[in-house]
């Protein structure tokens, strides 16, 4: 089992490059995935995404350690585990980030000029979509402009400030992941290997040139050898594999009895991620997601909506209207993403509130804390140990709560007044800027946006390399050196287009 690529983790990543990398006829390529092929119908159906939270089959369902910012309590943290890994599970919300985002990255090549093409590329691969108007949110939207945020008909264009609807990753009603919009056209080519229920275990290394992996598939250990080795599992399971192999901190692989191939100290340091508070607001009509799902005429109302016109509430993603803000005057770009979702639930993925409702969330779009992922054994199966170490400075702290503010005034302005009851949670009680960070504490949690432990310059050179080894590369959201200006996948997938231009080229 000899190949050109042997690229490890099938996700938002691993899709576009064995796509890519297949184009050409010469290359050879295997592609492991330990998780399943795509085939839950709720995947591809947009909003969808919400019965996928706990689905174990597909999502690796991490959980961090107790954070002590957030009262001891432990982050649930989806991660795709499938074919198109986090974009098959994801909220499909489709944001390039700002321009100073990447130019603030400082390495070479990697700025956004350079990444424009790729964002381009992306987008005409996935189709990328606006989402159908919504009453809700022309009233959101127009609440938000009686405060004097700008209407904007793209977050993706010249400017991200302002407040409109979102564009996303779905096409005439359906999910279009990396999967979809990669993988399919791929997989019919027969220079590539698709391998799924394939947990990697181990890089092989001889000397420190990568040689192959180890996987485990069906109760046995396989190893594939390859010319390069990508490692594409994201940002909890690439250190996790790097680590595992020998490149880590040399401490933490002697602690687990793993011979030490390279004394890598920042592999797994510097996670980072978007804070996220959710408020809840009972709607006065009968106009969102709840309101849906409360009687069998109109679940099958909407059901059939869907199966005859691919329209209507079944189409909705993680987010339909926003508003990105700048929370103080002085700053230069925003640094705030209000989202409003057309459905409330304590829990996201579980039971909607049994009333008319709907969300106002916040996070935040600058980070300065910054985390860890670390192995706890040398067994691949054990997860790492993560700790996202938020909201860690008084920067954090203080955005969150005035972008909490924002939003509160947003669904309280004259233009939301025929839609909004009352504010269900947090509600009266909260008042003071004490008061809503004590609301932060109770109910912040991951916008699911996790980047940055393998980062570039740190880990990876600008060509993705691992530093101190040859034939081996970290491709996925890992090492992005900071977390971009709003949701995430698109930033993935444009490192992975320019990526497999580099490959190509070598």
């Amino acid at each position: 089992m000899q190949y050109d690529y042997i690229i490890v983790g099938a996700g938002s990543a691993g899709c576009v490059l064995a796509a890519r990398l297949t184009e050409d006829p010469k290359n050879s390529v295997l592609l492991l995935e330990a998780g399943p092929r795509d085939t839950s119908p709720w995947i591809h159906i947009p909003v969808g995404y919400g019965k996928l939270f706990t689905r174990t089959d597909v999502n690796w369902a991490y959980e961090s350690e107790p954070e002590a910012a957030l009262s001891g309590r432990r982050v649930f943290t989806p991660r795709g585990k499938v074919l198109g890994g986090s974009s098959s599970i994801n909220g499909l919300v489709y944001i390039r980030g700002q321009r100073e985002d990447f130019d603030g990255w400082g390495v070479r090549d990697w700025d956004f000029d350079a990444l424009e093409p790729y964002f381009e590329r992306a987008e005409r691969t996935l189709r990328v979509s606006r989402l159908e108007r919504h009453e809700l949110c022309e009233a959101f939207i127009a609440a938000a402009r009686s405060l004097g945020i700008p209407t904007s008909e793209n977050f993706n264009g010249p400017s991200q400030e302002g407040t409109g609807y979102y564009h996303v990753t779905s096409y005439k009603g359906r999910r279009r992941s990396t999967a979809v919009a990669y993988l399919r056209v791929a997989e019919k080519r027969p220079n590539l290997r698709v391998e799924v229920a394939a947990l990697a275990s181990r890089i092989v290394f001889t000397d420190r040139t990568a040689t192959g992996v180890q996987y485990r598939q069906g109760g046995r250990t396989i190893e594939a050898r390859g010319k390069q080795i990508i490692v594409s599992g994201g940002t909890f399971n690439s250190p996790q594999l790097l680590q595992l192999s020998g490149v880590g901190p040399r401490a933490l692989l002697e602690r687990h009895g793993i011979p030490v191939v390279h004394d890598a100290p920042d592999v797994g340091e510097r996670l980072q991620d978007h804070f996220y508070v959710r408020t809840f607001w009972r709607c006065s009509k009968p106009v969102t997601l709840n309101d849906e799902v409360m009687t069998l005429w109109r679940k099958a109302r909407m059901a059939f909506q869907y199966a005859l016109f691919r329209e209507g509430p079944l189409t909705v993603s993680g987010g339909h209207a926003a508003a990105f803000v700048r929370t103080r005057p002085e700053l230069t770009r925003p640094d705030a993403q209000i989202y409003l979702i057309n459905f409330s639930a304590l829990k996201r993925g579980g039971i909607l509130h049994p009333h008319s409702g709907f969300t106002c969330g916040v996070s935040q779009l600058q980070v300065e804390s910054r985390g860890s992922s670390h192995i706890t054994s040398s067994d691949v199966t054990k997860p790492s140990s993560f700790l996202y170490n938020y909201p860690a400075t008084e920067t954090d702290r203080r955005m969150m709560v005035e972008g909490l503010k924002i939003a509160r005034r947003i669904c309280e302005a004259p233009a939301m007044r025929e839609y909004v009851e009352a504010e269900f949670m947090p509600g009266p009680r909260v008042q003071s800027d004490a008061d809503w960070l004590d609301y932060c504490r109770e109910m912040g949690e991951t916008v699911f946006h996790p980047t940055s432990t393998c980062s570039l310059g740190r880990v990876v050179d600008e060509n993705l390399k691992v530093i101190g080894t040859s034939n081996l590369r970290v491709i996925d959201a890992s090492v992005i050196p900071a977390v971009p200006s709003g949701n995430i996948n698109a930033a993935v997938i444009a490192v992975a287009e320019k990526a497999a231009d580099l490959l190509k080229a070598q």
